[in-house]
């Protein structure tokens, strides 16, 4: 399993939001391709952008997002408000090496599965969820479907990989959810980005137990911001902990 550091932009700011909350902003730099450039450094494989100015004002930055592409060497994915395949093929055009669809899946399926077509193995879906249902709209709206059932749909559609979110585990180092992560990997046969309340070293190597399900990557954003962890120390203890396994 591999941690991807994430890189939220909003007004060509570094920040992060608690629980998607816009009115709880923490900024943690002004130059997100510096920020990707550290990241790297730092030994980072895979870099989780965010473009927070579509999810939230629905104005996509695809300059933006292709300036911190073209900082780095690694694979970046994008997501964030992609709700168009126009917009898919900005974030392609500018060096996107994945997509990554949330309210669409559940809005505009037709898009997500376009895009799937057009793009083989790098559309994913994130499905963010609150007690087990499907939360919409920057985590403002909660539908009555469960997120399983919407996995199983994007499965359909030729999607390879979903990105699970347990929302109210975002931004608040609480630590995953193990449980209803390892039920969504388990019950789809997909690969799933675990995402939201990574706090400690040993949530990554807990989570590191749930690969053998097909969780294979893990997004940190605030608990590499604050200094819970390094990037080197997870992947010492990521390392320790499957050689115990």
């Amino acid at each position: 399993m591999i941690v991807v550091p994430a890189i939220d932009i909003r007004g060509g700011k570094v920040v992060r939001l608690r629980q998607g909350r816009s009115e709880d902003e923490t900024t943690y730099g002004h130059d997100p391709a510096e920020a990707a450039r550290r990241w790297e450094g730092e030994g980072a494989e895979r870099l989780h952008l965010v473009d927070l100015d579509a999810a939230i004002d629905g104005a996509p930055q695809p300059a933006v997002v292709g300036a911190v592409i073209a900082a780095v060497a690694i694979p970046v994915e994008i997501g964030g408000g992609l709700r168009s395949v126009e917009t898919a093929r900005q974030y392609r055009d500018v060096g996107a090496e994945r997509l990554i669809f949330g309210t669409a899946a559940v809005t505009h399926p037709g898009v997500v599965e376009e895009a799937s077509g057009l793009w083989p193995g790098a559309v994913a879906v994130a499905i963010d969820a609150r007690s087990g249902k499907v939360t919409v709209a920057g985590w403002k709206e909660d539908t009555a479907l469960p997120a399983l059932e919407l996995a199983g749909r994007v499965k359909g559609w030729g999607v390879e990989r979903v990105q699970y979110t347990d929302v109210s585990r975002d931004g608040t180092l609480d630590g995953p959810n193990l449980d209803a992560t390892a039920e969504m990997a388990r019950g789809t046969g997909m690969r799933v980005t675990a995402a939201g309340g990574v706090s400690t070293l040993d949530d990554l190597v807990r989570l590191s137990a749930l690969e053998e399900l097909g969780v294979d990557e893990a997004i940190s954003g605030k608990a590499l911001y604050d200094g819970c962890f390094t990037l080197a120390e997870a992947r010492a203890a990521l390392a320790a902990g499957a050689g115990g396994r």
